[in-house]
């Protein structure tokens, strides 16, 4: 079982790498054990693109690394926290990719301006602003899971995006869309003023059109393909 959460976690990171959300050795996912010991997460100093199923550890909600090598992420406590506080949730993403970050420090919400944008919205995407710093306390990391709530993702404001699913697959898709609703809002709002969007009847609708659970599985199938 834990050789194939290793796999399962290395390529999530290797997706979300292709996907554009890298940031040189920044930026992690995560499984749930399903031992509840902690989470499967990449070992730290490595890039996304780089993550096999070596430098992937099990981590407990202390920070100790319980079985694997390599140096603990220092932002783990969003992960662990997370998964405490939603039991419904088996996996956690956190990137600094490019659009989420600008877009949140607009200030502006995200609007239903494409189909992605519509697998969050409504309601709005959480914004977690207690700090811009690093989430590195058990404290600050139930903070963040206090803000994501219920919600499928939550921007830390000036720092970066969390997405959360009932698998890791799942979460990752979540983040690839999260970042190509930002994308396409920033393109819109570059071309002149902001965007016009859908009305929340017609987004929910849209979700439940687009994004049913085979669909979503059938993203992260194509992900993992293009790889």
């Amino acid at each position: 079982m834990s050789n194939a959460i290793r796999d399962l976690v290395a390529t999530s990171s290797r997706v979300l790498a292709a996907e554009g959300h890298g940031d040189l050795i920044w930026g992690h996912a995560s499984a749930r054990d399903p031992e509840g010991r902690g989470v499967w997460i990449k070992s730290a100093g490595w890039g996304l693109e780089e993550v096999d199923a070596d430098r992937v550890h099990l981590v407990d909600g202390d920070g100790n690394v319980l079985d694997g090598e390599g140096k603990r992420h220092s932002e783990f406590p969003i992960h662990t926290e997370i998964m405490a506080a939603r039991p419904d949730i088996g996996g956690v993403v956190h990137t600094h990719s490019p659009n989420a970050v600008a877009l949140a420090a607009t200030g502006q919400p995200l609007r239903p301006v494409s189909h992605a944008a519509n697998y969050f919205v409504p309601p709005e995407v959480p914004r977690f602003t207690e700090t811009a710093d690093l989430i590195l306390t058990p404290e600050l990391g139930r903070s963040v899971a206090r803000t994501l709530g219920e919600a499928r993702a939550v921007f830390l404001v000036n720092h970066g995006l969390v997405t959360v699913g009932p698998t890791l697959q799942m979460a990752t898709v979540a983040a690839v869309l999260l970042e190509r609703a930002c994308e396409q809002q920033l393109r819109t709002h570059a071309a002149g003023g902001w965007p016009t969007w859908s009305p929340p009847g017609e987004s929910l609708a849209k979700r439940e059109h687009v994004y049913p659970d085979a669909a979503v599985s059938g993203v992260w199938d194509y992900l993992v393909r293009r790889l």
